[in-house]
């Protein structure tokens, strides 16, 4: 984490030093949204009903198992969803991108990746959402979409908006970039639909959401799994590519594993040195980071997929406001 980061979310100088900007920063913030609001700012509509799963915060906060347990949820009350993202990290050419099971992660993002091949689900990606969302509905008989992140993208109406939390790091120092960790103001919390906080807490503000980490696979034969409890014992590399690192971490010490932790920017595109650690003892790292490394993995490497587990009152209201 960077000093500007870290910063975020301790008392610091740096902080009272760019709260100007932070504050000014806002100010266009509110004004464009008020733009979208009041038509002066053309918005579009799209033909399905839309679900916006963000955050208000910069890093990761949890979105990517949201969305893949959203899926699952939908698909139990009879919709057939579909996802588009922006595709963050891809380096694709040309856009908008569908993602499929087999596709590259260095051409349409790790994180796309991971929820295609989670759900088998229809998934388009591009900066352009729109044009996203409408190749999507093309190709596929889709009659609800996700957009995984987008709560600033309001040239995209929607009809849900799902706002994620981080329970553990909350919202920082509570100001505005570049002071603090937000890109809207806290106050914008207060206009969604539903707030999901990672890991619960968050002052019993939303619903809580728990990631339950399953059986290890080995990242270069998904089919080859162990059991966490096979890896005590002895020393093992942890490996963590994401928003932050120290959840994924934190998951390995309360299993009772004995760490070596290794942090990556998020979104690393890894080569076969970063996961190299010059000794034959296991590698664990999250799915995000091993949808990127399958081909320049071997034995030692494992990941842990993780499960999104919300309480039932959750689906129940997200099925009545999706009803009215």
């Amino acid at each position: 984490m960077s000093r500007l980061q870290d910063s975020w979310y301790h008392r610091s100088l740096i902080t009272w030093l760019l709260l100007p900007i932070s504050w000014l920063f806002c100010l266009l913030v509110l004004v464009r949204r008020a733009f979208y609001r009041f038509g002066v700012l053309s918005s579009y509509q799209l033909p399905v009903p839309v679900i916006v799963v963000g955050n208000i915060s910069v890093g990761g906060t949890g979105k990517t198992p949201l969305v893949i347990a959203l899926v699952e949820l939908l698909r139990t009350r009879g919709w057939t969803p579909g996802v588009i993202s922006r595709g963050y990290g891809g380096q694709a050419t040309e856009w908008p991108q569908p993602v499929h099971a087999n596709s590259a992660a260095r051409l349409i993002g790790d994180e796309p990746l991971l929820i295609a091949q989670r759900t088998g689900v229809p998934m388009v990606v591009g900066p352009d959402r729109i044009a996203a969302a409408h190749q999507l509905l093309t190709a596929n008989r889709v009659d609800i979409i996700i957009s995984d992140d987008g709560l600033q993208h309001y040239k995209m109406q929607r009809d849900v908006e799902i706002a994620v939390v981080d329970g553990a790091r909350n919202l920082g120092n509570g100001h505005c970039l570049p002071a603090g960790p937000l890109r809207e103001p806290r106050s914008r919390l207060g206009k969604v639909d539903f707030i999901v906080v990672n890991g619960g807490g968050g002052g019993g503000e939303g619903f809580p959401m728990y990631l339950e980490p399953q059986s290890p696979r080995c990242v270069a034969d998904d089919q080859h799994m162990k059991l966490l409890d096979d890896f005590r014992g002895q020393r093992i590399h942890a490996l963590a590519g994401i928003g932050n690192p120290q959840r994924f971490f934190q998951m390995l010490e309360r299993a009772g594993l004995e760490i070596t932790c290794h942090s990556f920017p998020d979104h690393h595109q890894y080569v076969a040195a970063d996961i190299d650690f010059g000794d034959a003892a296991p590698v664990l790292m999250t799915e995000k980071d091993a949808v990127k490394c399958r081909s320049i993995s071997d034995g030692r490497h494992w990941y842990i997929p993780v499960t999104a587990r919300l309480p039932d009152e959750f689906g129940q209201s997200l099925n009545n406001f999706l009803e009215r």
